[in-house]
């Protein structure tokens, strides 16, 4: 059973995070020291021989508990010291700043030779970098790195050296550290002069050994990979066969007008390979088939079978096989966090029933000394509120048991249920009539359609004034229109916090953001007011100052345009479209993570494979207009100057240009053509792993996400999906779908505990 192998994480060098992200292939479950006994009876012990402490009992309850909200493993050393030492590293300010020295270090290939600190990256008119001295960017880096081995070091002694050795990502954290050390010696031993710096092409590394959701995703993919093989093989074989089919069609003949699909597109075997990899991502598509489709109608049957079957066949099978390999393996990887959270939850009743009462029958715990426990875990204060709550149900008793210390737990796997403090109580009637009224929901209705008819009107404005300069415009009616709109919206805001008071009206998030909006709108009018005095007869809006008359204008009309979005939450499929868009920005950190470190990389690549390859055409810098011919299509006839490999953000920015594939061949050619054919490798490496395999994943987490959404809240109205604050996290996406693990396997995932002894 896959769940029985999660389980045995411990027994067999299957260490799971631990705070360190280790994650090995967990072995089979061991069953031989005790799993099978209940919690009656037990002693409990841990290192140093603190057996009897209660308060060690407290804080170690208190931390398994924060394990648990974290998901994370709960296989650390466990004694008083230590525990404090683990509580610190997972601090926020602690895990900040390592976040932030991440950060740091990824971001120095902006500034290292080539520099990107230039305002343009076209080859023809880019100005010589500004480069740092030697030493400025290496002493920056090698504090990064000494703040690294600190945290390995803590992260090592916190699991001890047994789970040190079994940890494939704490061993790599230590030889990546190691390989930058000694590279970052070189290249101060050589004056900064070396062409190759290898500590660049490894430093994502410090960002995936940081996330433990990142590493599951990375392995979900490495997973994912044989599984659409096949797919990928049919793939190949369907481009090689129509690319001998089209060698055998458009063939070079005696007829030089009859050329042009074998001189442009079937040129050889690489050229036949590469046009019809292109067409399979329809970026040079009718281009290719023009030439022949001229000659012969007939001839455009091949180029749309042949798109027919791969594109829309082929492309769309190996989406579905990745979206349904793909969400096998995360359920699969989520089951671990899972597990973690009830097996943290189980081992903090277990050392909460340890202390000092004895227990004959069944282990129970204080009430009492779960109050003081929560009161001293770091969480959510809702959530915080929420278990406390349940836990003072059973103050009649004194104590619980297992099953009911379990369940209270169940309150961080519910959504918050946001409640809206009371409105204010007036004496007068014809006050409390004005309550009602300002209160009632026609008023939003009615101030959406007032925003409605601001934007008409700007929308009406903007056309009229299309054709006209700066200097022609005159926005004196614009500027009128503006300030009666600026004025409901004040009068909306003010009967809101007259009808639901201060703390009500600022717990409604639209509030919040018609608020902040309609108070910024009134600034920016009084500031017009003050430069331009009232009434605007005559004025030239370029000669005040820094900003013109039409630029303050155009500020206020932009965020006026941003409160049109408060229908939102009005209509409720927007409304769940827009939260699943929230929860996707929130969720998709770890595959985020994932993209940076693929685009991290193929930039160094590319930098090392191909900087200063394309060289800028004569006297480009004086004369704009070139008197050579290019081909069409071409690099050099396109003007793609500035996408180049001639320092990092030129070539994020290239490497994103391939990405979404429109014209992607023109890269390909260029580069196939200033250096070898062999570059074509690639950008064909760069346009699968990122157009196929992320883009696909990341499609198959909206999919799930938003099918998660609409299925809960199918059944729900406008007004409960606003209440609801949906804050829907991977493991909860999967929740309804795992099996939790028994007594008997916690139990056995206990007693392997190496730092907690159970006897």
């Amino acid at each position: 059973m896959e769940t029985d192998s999660l389980l045995a994480e411990s027994s067999k060098g299957g260490t799971a995070d631990y705070g360190t992200g280790s994650e090995t292939e967990p072995g089979p479950t061991t069953r031989s020291r005790g799993g099978s006994r209940s919690a009656a009876g037990e002693s409990c012990g841990v290192e140093g021989g603190y057996t009897g402490d209660e308060a060690l009992y407290i804080q170690q309850a208190v931390v398994f508990i924060e394990d648990a909200i974290q998901y994370r493993s709960i296989n650390h050393r466990v004694d008083a010291s230590s525990l404090r030492l683990y509580q610190w590293y997972y601090s926020r300010i602690c895990q900040w700043g390592l976040g932030l020295t991440i950060a740091v270090v990824l971001l120095l290939a902006f500034v290292e030779r080539p520099s990107s600190l230039t305002a343009t990256s076209d080859l023809r008119y880019r100005p010589p970098p500004w480069e740092p001295s030697c030493g400025l960017t290496e002493s920056i880096e090698i504090i990064c790195i000494i703040i690294f081995s600190l945290d390995l070091a803590v992260k090592s002694y916190l699991i001890g050296w047994e789970e040190f050795r079994k940890s494939k990502w704490l061993i790599g954290y230590t030889a990546v550290i190691t390989v930058s050390v000694i590279d970052w010696m070189l290249s101060v031993s050589m004056v900064c002069d070396e062409k190759l710096r290898v500590r660049r092409l490894i430093r994502p590394f410090f960002l995936l050994q940081n996330s433990s959701l990142m590493k599951k995703t990375l392995k979900c993919i490495k997973r994912t990979l044989p599984e659409i093989a096949s797919v990928i093989l049919l793939l190949a074989l369907h481009l090689c066969l129509f690319t001998m089919i089209g060698m055998l069609l458009f063939t070079k003949t005696e007829e030089t007008e009859r050329n042009g699909e074998w001189e442009l597109y079937f040129r050889g075997l690489p050229h036949s390979l590469t046009s019809l990899l292109v067409l399979l991502t329809t970026a040079n598509n009718p281009d290719v088939m023009i030439p022949a489709y001229s000659l012969h109608r007939g001839y455009s049957l091949f180029f749309i079978t042949f798109s027919v079957i791969g594109t829309y066949c082929l492309m769309n099978l190996l989406t579905a096989i990745i979206y349904n390999q793909f969400r096998g393996y995360l359920l699969l990887s989520v089951k671990t966090s899972i597990i973690r959270r009830r097996l943290g939850i189980r081992a903090a009743f277990q050392v909460l029933s340890c202390q000092g009462a004895e227990q004959p029958t069944e282990a129970r715990v204080l009430v009492d000394a779960v109050l003081e426990v929560m009161s001293k875990v770091q969480m959510k204060n809702y959530y915080k509120e929420a278990v406390i709550t349940k836990a003072q149900q059973y103050a009649t008793t004194g104590d619980m048991d297992r099953e009911q210390f379990s369940k209270m737990f169940d309150e961080l796997d519910k959504d918050r249920i946001k409640e809206h403090p009371a409105m204010p109580e007036y004496n007068s009637q014809g006050v409390q009539k004005l309550q009602v009224i300002f209160s009632h929901y026609y008023l939003t209705i009615f101030g959406n359609a007032v925003a409605l008819a601001n934007v008409m009107c700007i929308g009406t404005i903007l056309v009229l004034n299309s054709e006209k300069s700066t200097a022609e415009r005159d926005d004196h009616y614009l500027e009128v229109i503006n300030f009666c709109f600026i004025l409901y919206y004040l009068f909306e805001m003010s009967a809101k916090i007259f009808a639901f008071g201060w703390r009500g009206y600022f717990s409604y998030r639209n509030n919040v953001f018609d608020g902040f909006l309609t108070i910024f709108l009134l600034v920016l009018q009084i500031i017009i007011f003050a430069i331009y005095r009232s009434p605007f007869s005559q004025w030239v809006p370029a000669a005040h100052g820094v900003m013109s008359l039409w630029e303050m204008v155009r500020l206020v009309n932009m965020l006026i345009v941003f409160r049109f979005l408060r229908i939102i939450p009005d209509i409720k499929l927007m409304a769940l479209v827009a939260s699943t868009l929230l929860d996707l920005v929130k969720n998709l950190r770890a595959f985020a993570g994932i993209l940076v470190v693929v685009y991290y990389i193929f930039a160094v690549l590319g930098i090392w494979l191909f900087e200063g390859a394309i060289k800028a055409p004569p006297h480009s810098m004086n004369n704009t207009s070139t008197n050579y011919s290019v081909e069409c299509g071409t690099y050099e006839q396109l003007g793609y100057w500035p996408n180049n490999f001639d320092d990092f953000a030129a070539a994020v920015i290239l490497l994103y240009d391939v990405m979404v594939v429109n014209n992607w061949q023109a890269f390909m050619d260029v580069y196939s053509r200033y250096t070898t054919e062999w570059a074509k490798i690639y950008f064909v490496c760069w346009w699968f792993t990122s157009s196929v395999m992320w883009v696909n994943v990341f499609v198959a987490l909206i999919l799930e996400n938003f099918t998660y959404k609409w299925d809960r809240s199918h059944s729900c109205s406008v007004t409960e999906v606003e209440r609801i604050r949906y804050e829907t996290s991977v493991q909860l996406m999967f929740r309804e779908q795992i099996q939790e693990p028994t007594e008997e396997e916690l139990l056995c995932q206990l007693h392997q505990h190496r730092h907690l002894h159970l006897h």
